[in-house]
């Protein structure tokens, strides 16, 4: 089974050559890269945040294994959900699912299942896979939607992700998020650094109770606690900022934007 693109066209460009020049131009690799654990990459349209994507995936090994958490906005299907499809095709070509790590982990675990309903039009997921697939073209993907805002279970989920991956350390792990929505630009920078503090602590807990606590706006703080109970299992011991910008930047309009952030765990 094909999980066909949904965003392609809209989010960003439909046709391969056009997809291709702007991905060269978004990603800006750095001399030497990074091993990381994890990374946090935004999921907007292009326009606005596939700038602040670029430098994340640039700054960083994308290895033969990619793991991708993402929201579960349209919150159809199971809370934590395994993509059931084969393939994930976007303009660049087909990219394959890693069909053993699938398989591993849904029959190991209690909270996670095997689920194609919850990620068949989820932008948060498929706007990751055309930069995986331009930096390494065989990597293989497990895209997870998640939906649950259940502290503990998503706690769990990065643990059992972490022992799903510990004997393959050739494994990154994206969370997909954006940050502040609809507020000023300085209101927004004030409200996700509280935010991104937790992040720089490795305090999985703690950040997804300041964004609770807070009211900030962070679509993926799930996915970015999971893959923080994830990395610190496997044995994180820094989290670094890449880039924070703003729809701002793009539209002009400081006074509603969307904030970003690329991070990079290790």
């Amino acid at each position: 089974m094909i999980r066909q693109p949904v965003v392609a066209g809209s989010f960003y460009p439909g046709e391969s050559r056009v997809l291709k020049r702007e991905l060269e131009e978004y990603i800006r690799f750095a001399d030497t890269k990074k091993k990381v654990i994890g990374l946090i990459s935004p999921h907007a349209g292009y326009v606005y945040s596939a700038g602040c994507a670029g430098k994340g995936f640039g700054q960083v090994e994308v290895p033969g294994t990619v793991i991708i958490l993402g929201v579960n906005h349209q919150g159809f299907g199971h809370p934590l959900a395994i993509d059931g499809c084969d393939h994930w095709r976007t303009p660049l070509g087909d990219a394959q699912i890693h069909h053993e790590l699938r398989e591993k982990l849904a029959a190991e675990s209690k909270i996670f299942a095997i689920d194609t309903i919850a990620g068949a039009r989820e932008h948060s997921l498929e706007v990751q896979v055309p930069f995986i697939q331009y930096i390494n073209p065989q990597a293989k993907i497990l895209p997870i939607t998640i939906s649950s805002h259940d502290v503990d279970l998503l706690i769990e989920g990065g643990e059992e992700i972490a022992r799903l991956i510990k004997d393959n350390p050739d494994t990154l792990i994206v969370a997909s998020s954006d940050m502040s929505h609809y507020i000023d630009a300085q209101t927004a920078k004030e409200k996700d650094n509280k935010a991104i503090d937790k992040i720089l602590a490795l305090d999985p807990e703690g950040l997804f109770n300041i964004v609770a606590s807070e009211q900030i706006s962070m679509c993926g703080v799930c996915p970015t606690t999971m893959m923080l109970s994830a990395a610190l299992a496997l044995g994180a011991q820094k989290a670094e900022i890449i880039d924070y910008t703003n729809s701002g930047e793009a539209s002009g309009d400081y006074q509603q934007v969307v904030a970003y952030l690329s991070m990079m765990v290790y």
